[in-house]
Formats: structure tokens, C-alpha cells, sequence
């Protein structure tokens, strides 16, 4: 910790000249613990309440979504239990998001604004905690912060269970999610696209990431019934998700049939452990199951005979040699491809559904605020890029939680950061601005590389032999720093 607060200016820090050398990994341990004992509630109610007003953050849409953080050691004081009165979470094992099976991990859940995804509230669960458990203690918590209920309440298809979005409509909230593809109304709407055809009407034209693809254009069409709420369902059709829908089947069914070829190369051989039909069906079926074409793509099972004949004696055979027959029992796979099936799941292609109790709202319009879903996925990123917040190695819980409240007030400054400068960018009418490196043009710049810009910058102290300080040298300014600070209305006096 010293060797990075070296790099900076004592005052900045809030140190005097001969403090920073006292900066180190146990001090700040236990200012954590400080932190743990203060009022936390109302210290980020208080951050996220001033920083919505001073730049008119609109909180009338907030969306939710989770993420794990995985933790590196033992933890055996960790168990979950409340600490002078307050919960701690459990580290635990769980579905990690970024897929290492063997690392405990705590549940890191966090609630953005539409507006600039700036973070407005978050919560550290255990490790093994459910998704879908925990959308109504955050809502619950939002509507205490924000003062209303009114707002947007959006999250990914852990939020569509009964419980939770009857429990929000019932208290006068609004929500938007996707329907789960388990749901029986996922299916029954699916097989009635088989025969009918459904008015669609355009609500969102996305352009390509690449110049030779072609936009993407995605239309929207009521359900013929509600779900089983009674909730509005909005059907979504997207012309790039038919694409990878096609891509996925003709995949899937292309691996299904790869993997009945390899296990009719197996039951030729003499010494496959497969000897009866029903082992041979039970293989074949877990083969193609695992590459999900079971219902793509059939199989039959056909018993033949394979007839050899052998000497009976050994040697060199003769005119006199006698032989006997023997019969081994063989199987072969046939496999049959279901055109019907591939040909009603083609009707479906890039269709997936939302549900939402808002009835009032054109469905282009829900549809655009679950489209802001992504920019809350992108923050989330954030904590393991730029913020580096694992691996942790912090084996105290009330440390742990309080340096999650810390990367959360991070995140918050970092949206600040963004928003200000798009703003401006807005306010001028400028579509791009050179912020990338060799004078690239940016349409978003992010904090990261606004942060990056102005790494390194530092004033030079001239010192006597003495060793006093005899005169200062402010830093010289580039035309690249200048240019954000001019945007966002930083005088050049801030960098004395």
C-alpha cells in the first residue's frame, strides 16, 4: 500500500509529509473495520443521494442484476453470522460467473440507473444464495432510498418467478423481464407460430458492428394471451438472433450427428463393452443429449448377426482343415433427422419474450429499457478490470464487506466520470471526440481512458542541496488532457 500511495502527493491522500510511509496492508485492514462499525447504510444513502442530485440523475428506470467475486484462501471465521449486530456474508461455493468451480465466492448484486448506468444501490450476499431470493430485498431497499415506487424495476429472467413480480405489481411497482424458455406460455406461443402469423411492427433498428452486416432490426407483437399472472407478454423478434438461432441448430444437429457416427465406430469394434440394445440405446441417447439434439435429431437400434469362421486346430491350413462358425451379436444406429421439428423451430427463430405489468407503455418502449439491460452487464466487468477486486485475500468478513463498499463508491465516480463527459459531448453536438490513442475518434469515452490520459502527470519539485524545496514546476498540459478537461469545465489551475 506504501508504494502506491508514493506515487502521489501526500496532501491528495490526506497525509502529511512523512505519513505515507505508515500506509500499509494492516492499517488499511483496519480501517475497514472502522468502516464496518460506522453507519454504512446511511453514509451511501447519503453519496448516492447527492451524487443523483448534483447531476440530475433520472432515477425513473433502475436496472438489477448479480455477479460473483471469488475469494482465494480459507475463511473460518467467515460462517455468516451477525457481527455487533450486523449481518456478514458467507463466502461459499456456487454458479461462479467467471467459472472457477473450486474458489469460494460471495454474490456481489448490483442496481444502476437507466441514465448513465450510475450505481445506486448494491448488496454482498453468500456465496450459494439464489438469484431469484433476492430481486425483492433490493427492490424493497430502492424504494426506501428513492423515496417512491413508481420506477422501472428491470432485471434478467431470475426476476419472472410468481412470488417476485406479484409481490412488486401488488405494491403499485413496475417491472420488466424475460420470460423464461422453461415457461409452458414460452412454449405454447412457439407452437402457435407454427401456424399462424402474427403482426409485427417495427420498434428498434440497431446498427452492425461491422460494416459489411446489416443492421440490427427487431419487431415486437402482443401475445395472444397474458402470462399466467395475468401480465402482459411482449414477443421480440430480432433479425441477427435468426441468424444465431439457425447457426445453433444446424450446429447442434450437425454435433448430434457426429456423435452417432463415432459411437457406430465404437460397436464395430471387438472390443466395445456395449453388449446389449437397451446399453447401446442408452449411450446413443446420452451421446446426442449432450450436444442438446435430442429432439432434432431420432435414432433406431438394429441387431445383426456378424458370422466368422475360425480352425478348429492351429497351424497351417490344409486341404483337411476344419473350421467352425462363430456368431457375434452386433448393433447399428440408425439416425433420422425430424425436418418437421427443425422446420416449426425455424418459425421461431429470433423470437424470445418479455413480460411486464406496465401496461400503458408502447412495447417499443419496453422494449428500449431492456435493451439498457447491457450497459449494467458491462459494469459489472468493471470490478475484476479495472477495480481488481479479485482475487481477495481478505479472510476477515467485516473487511471484506467494507472493501466491497469501497469498490461500490469507486464504480459511482467512475459512472460520474462518464456521464459528465457524454453529456458535454452531447451538449456541444460533437459525435466524436480524439481521446484513443494516435488521435483515434471516440464516440463514449469511458473513465478508464479519461484516468489513463492523465496517468503519469505529476509537478517537479526543485530541491536544494539543503534539501528544501526551492521552486515548483506545474505540469504542461497536452492538447490530449486538455481536451476533456475543456469538455467537462475543469480549469487548467486544478493540476498546479
Amino acid at each position: 500500500m506504501n508504494e502506491w500511495a508514493a506515487r502521489f502527493d501526500p496532501a491528495v491522500l490526506g497525509l502529511g509529509a512523512g505519513e505515507v510511509r505508515l500506509v500499509n496492508d494492516d492499517r488499511v485492514g483496519r480501517g475497514l473495520e472502522r468502516l464496518f462499525e460506522a453507519d454504512r447504510a446511511s453514509l451511501l444513502a447519503r453519496v448516492v443521494l447527492d451524487a443523483v442530485g448534483a447531476f440530475h440523475i433520472d432515477c425513473t428506470e433502475m436496472h438489477n442484476d448479480s455477479t460473483s467475486v471469488r475469494l482465494t484462501g480459507a475463511y473460518p471465521l467467515a460462517t455468516g453470522r451477525a457481527r455487533g449486530g450486523k449481518p456478514t456474508a458467507a463466502p461459499a461455493r456456487g454458479h461462479s460467473k467467471d467459472f472457477p468451480p473450486d474458489l469460494l465466492q460471495l454474490v456481489w448484486i448490483l442496481t444502476v440507473s437507466a441514465d448513465g448506468a450510475v450505481p445506486i444501490a448494491c448488496r454482498v450476499t453468500s456465496g450459494n444464495v439464489e438469484d431469484s431470493t433476492t430481486y425483492i430485498a433490493t427492490w424493497d431497499g430502492l424504494c426506501g432510498l428513492l423515496g417512491q415506487f413508481t420506477f422501472r424495476y428491470v432485471a434478467d429472467s431470475k426476476l419472472a418467478t410468481k412470488a417476485n413480480i406479484e409481490r412488486i405489481d401488488r405494491h403499485g411497482g413496475r417491472f420488466v423481464t424475460v420470460l423464461p424458455a422453461s415457461r409452458k406460455k414460452d412454449g405454447a406461443f412457439r407452437r402457435y407460430l407454427v401456424d399462424h402469423e402474427p403482426t409485427w411492427t417495427d420498434a428498434q433498428r440497431c446498427p452492425a458492428k461491422r460494416l459489411e452486416e446489416p443492421d440490427d432490426v427487431s419487431e415486437t407483437t402482443q401475445a395472444p394471451w397474458p402470462s399466467a399472472g395475468g401480465f402482459g407478454v411482449i414477443w421480440v423478434l430480432s433479425s441477427r438472433k435468426i441468424e444465431r438461432d439457425a447457426d445453433s441448430r444446424s450446429n447442434r444437429v450437425a454435433a448430434g450427428i457426429a456423435a452417432l457416427d463415432e459411437l457406430n465406430q465404437k460397436l464395430t469394434s471387438n472390443r466395445c463393452r456395449l453388449r446389449t440394445t437397451v446399453a447401446v440405446e442408452e449411450a446413443a441417447t446420452e451421446a446426442v443429449d449432450s450436444v442438446g439434439a435430442t429432439r432434432r435429431v431420432g435414432l433406431r437400434v438394429e441387431e445383426y448377426q456378424q458370422v466368422r469362421h475360425r480352425q478348429d486346430t492351429g497351424g497351417r491350413p490344409g486341404a483337411n482343415t476344419r473350421y467352425r462358425q462363430i456368431t457375434h451379436t452386433k448393433h447399428r444406429i440408425h439416425l433420422d433427422v425430424h425436418q418437421d421439428v427443425i422446420g416449426a423451430d425455424a418459425r421461431c427463430d429470433g423470437c424470445w419474450p418479455l413480460v411486464t405489468n406496465d401496461q400503458d407503455s408502447d412495447p417499443a418502449d419496453v422494449l428500449a429499457a431492456y435493451k439498457h439491460q447491457p450497459s449494467l452487464e458491462r459494469r459489472q466487468p468493471q470490478l475484476e478490470s479495472g477495480q481488481l477486486v479479485a482475487p481477495m485475500f481478505l479472510h476477515d468478513p467485516a473487511r471484506i464487506e467494507r472493501l466491497m463498499t469501497c469498490q461500490f463508491i469507486a464504480l459511482i465516480v467512475h459512472a460520474l466520470v462518464e456521464l459528465d463527459i457524454r453529456r458535454a459531448i452531447a451538449a456541444r453536438g460533437l459525435k466524436k471526440t480524439l481521446l484513443y490513442p494516435e488521435q483515434r475518434a471516440c464516440s463514449s469515452p469511458g473513465a478508464a481512458r479519461l484516468f489513463e490520459i492523465f496517468d503519469g502527470l505529476a509537478r517537479r519539485h526543485l530541491i536544494d542541496a539543503n534539501g528544501e524545496m526551492t521552486q515548483t514546476f506545474p505540469p504542461e498540459l497536452t492538447k490530449l488532457q486538455r481536451t476533456p478537461l475543456d469538455l467537462i469545465g475543469v480549469p487548467e489551475d486544478c493540476y498546479p
